[in-house]
């Protein structure tokens, strides 16, 4: 345990601390001292150096919780606790979480180990940790009030089974459920198999991380707990990019990539120049005549897809949610269109009035990248991140994956943009073009339409709202005007 508690604080910022106060010398004898990570960094695979041997998963911007053997059973400490997250560089969130970081640790075990987690509740009100997707003694499940008591606040529970089946699962509280799940506390676990597996194959390289969202205020740190629908900022692993760090392998590696879903709403996860195969659910793996090529998969509300591909094609690949406003940060609500728009007279006489306003649609959104009008403190531009041509214009949940023939077996480390071989880049035409072809009519009608208005109806833009920075993350008051 000591050789890879040692490994971890050397690749950055995890330190060991003690348990709550409530707990007695005595009782924390007893225990697996707790680990913490600060940083959100993606840190190194945890190889294992007890028990079964497996091939580690690396958390995408985050860490795997390291263990202790006692007489056989693989010990975990995890302390549920209020955590500072930061999103991406220079935006913090006050969010709830484990071990000094939400989403808390991965859990790695192996098929059939025998497992204890103590759970030491250092929140502000009870809580309870349920094993999503596990078979296990139903007093074991983690349901506050229906499975077990609430753990009380500065107490330390335990949780023991069997891992009894390989596959991808998550945890997360089953009390007052609305607010710490909202408050950012949930994990990855993962159970790889003791052997051979005739449906699980081996890969090069295996990514997971969790798809979660919040509602967080410009200029505001914590998230609003009674946000059922209009969240503003969607994450992985409660990081919005460009904080998502990229998911770099080795072309013609076997890549695995799982992502759980505890968000409100469902997201088609789109990669972009390879083609991959849907091999797990929270189920488990998926049969072989179920497997067909896709490159969008949907990961619904609670659920959990894995998918593999041969990364054989080399470049900077988008990888993303595919709901537009998934990709965007501290995205504002119920906002009028503005696009072809004339509103500069009115933008001057309200800019004379309030000289912070800024009206802003009329081309589009692609204006809100390059933007540097003022923001609160703490907050995240909508549109951002800085590629080798130009602003990306993205947020939220987007990255990439970065595919490079000399990247090392084993090596995690961002390789910088790719160098694209000459005349393979889209490139600016300038000699003579042929007249495009376009859409004539709208040709016929099945029936004749009924009750018609007598006049042609002219569709008209709302009149002017005023407001400040109306949640928009950098878009300021958008107003609107008549034709």
């Amino acid at each position: 345990m000591k050789n890879r508690r040692n490994f971890l604080t050397g690749a950055g910022a995890i330190t060991t601390a003690v348990a709550a106060a409530a707990v007695s010398r005595v009782a924390m004898a007893a225990l697996p001292e707790p680990v913490f990570q600060t940083t959100p960094d993606t840190m190194a695979p945890l190889v294992p150096s007890t028990g079964r041997p497996y091939n580690p998963v690396v958390t995408l911007n985050g860490w795997t919780l390291p263990w202790r053997m006692n007489n056989g059973v693989k010990e975990f400490h995890l302390v549920a606790e209020p955590v500072v997250r930061e999103m991406s560089p220079g935006f913090k969130a006050h969010l709830w979480g484990y071990n000094g970081q939400s989403p808390g640790p991965t859990i790695e075990v192996v098929e059939g180990d025998r497992v204890r987690i103590f759970v030491t509740n250092k929140l502000p009100e009870h809580t309870s940790v349920h094993w999503h997707g596990q078979r296990l003694p139903n007093g074991m499940d983690g349901v506050s009030g229906l499975t077990q008591k609430a753990i009380p606040v500065g107490k330390t529970f335990v949780y023991e089974f069997v891992a009894r089946r390989p596959g991808t699962f998550m945890y997360h509280p089953h009390a007052d459920e609305m607010t710490q799940m909202a408050m950012g506390m949930m994990g990855f676990w993962i159970t790889h198999p003791r052997a051979s597996h005739p449906l699980i194959d081996e890969v090069n390289r295996d990514f997971v991380f969790l798809l979660n969202a919040y509602d967080i205020d410009p200029g505001a740190y914590t998230p609003k707990i009674m946000t059922m629908l209009d969240f503003n900022l969607w994450s992985w692993n409660s990081r919005v990019f460009p904080g998502i760090d990229p998911l770099v392998v080795r072309k013609n590696d076997k890549v695995r990539i799982r992502m759980g879903n505890l968000t409100m709403t469902n997201h088609p996860m789109h990669i972009h120049g390879h083609e991959f195969t849907v091999t797990g659910t929270d189920g488990g793996p998926t049969p072989k005549s179920s497997r067909w090529p896709e490159v969008t998969t949907d990961v619904a509300v609670g659920q959990m897809r894995q998918i593999e591909f041969l990364a054989n094609e080399e470049g900077d690949w988008a990888f993303h949610c595919h709901k537009s406003h998934h990709t965007m940060n501290a995205m504002g609500h119920d906002v009028p269109t503005m696009i072809g728009v004339d509103h500069r007279k009115v933008a001057r006489d309200i800019t004379n009035l309030i000289p912070d306003y800024m009206v802003m649609g009329e081309r589009g959104m692609a204006d809100m990248a390059e933007m540097e009008m003022p923001l609160p403190n703490n907050t995240e531009r909508m549109m951002t991140g800085e590629g080798p041509f130009g602003s990306v214009e993205m947020g939220g949940m987007f990255s990439m994956v970065k595919v490079r023939k000399d990247q090392k077996a084993g090596d995690y480390k961002d390789p910088g943009w790719y160098q694209h071989p000459a005349g393979s880049v889209a490139y600016e035409w300038t000699g003579a073009l042929p007249n495009p072809a376009r859409f004539a009519a709208e040709g016929g009608q099945s029936m004749k339409a009924q009750n018609m208005p007598l006049k042609e109806v002219e569709v008209q833009v709302r009149k002017p709202v005023m407001g400040g920075m109306g949640g928009m993350g950098g878009m300021g008051g958008m107003g609107g005007m008549k034709h």
